[in-house]
């Protein structure tokens, strides 16, 4: 003997959430959300530093991913590296996600002899820092210093 049954099932479904190819933005909106200049985010592409692929209709399409690298690429920018350092870190961090080997002797010793000149600009900019504080603190105004 045969039985039929028949199920009366009401099934909710989670929608994931759009993927950056589905929640593209132009380059004005990731200028925006970024507060780096579209010319500026143009000339990272040209050194490497970013790349998005393009709608057929030409425009560049850029998504969430692209939103953290433009803030990673203008911090570094904005600390005092130049952009042919800021690639190369970048690829050896893009490396070294990949569980590949990341930094060659050569680029080792060009990023030791940066980091001696940040180390010095810390230095100047501390130096500098403190005798403001310090000439603040001595007249009438020091409640505007900033606390720390």
């Amino acid at each position: 003997m045969t039985t039929t049954v028949k199920f009366d099932i009401d099934v909710n479904v989670k929608v994931p959430a759009p993927g950056p190819w589905e929640a593209a933005v132009k380059i004005g909106e990731l200028a925006e959300r970024t507060g780096v200049a579209p010319r500026l985010v143009r000339y990272y592409e040209q050194q490497g530093l970013l790349a998005a692929p393009r709608a057929a209709n030409g425009y560049r399409e850029y998504g969430e991913e692209h939103v953290e690298r433009v803030r990673r690429v203008a911090g570094l920018v904005q600390s005092g590296l130049p952009t042919r350092l800021v690639k190369v870190l970048l690829d050896m961090e893009d490396a070294r996600a990949q569980a590949r080997p990341t930094c060659p002797r050569q680029v080792a010793e060009l990023l030791a002899a940066e980091l001696g000149g940040i180390e010095d600009r810390i230095a100047c900019l501390t130096r500098s820092r403190d005798t403001i504080r310090d000439v603040l603190a001595r007249t009438e105004h020091a409640a505007l210093l900033p606390e720390g």
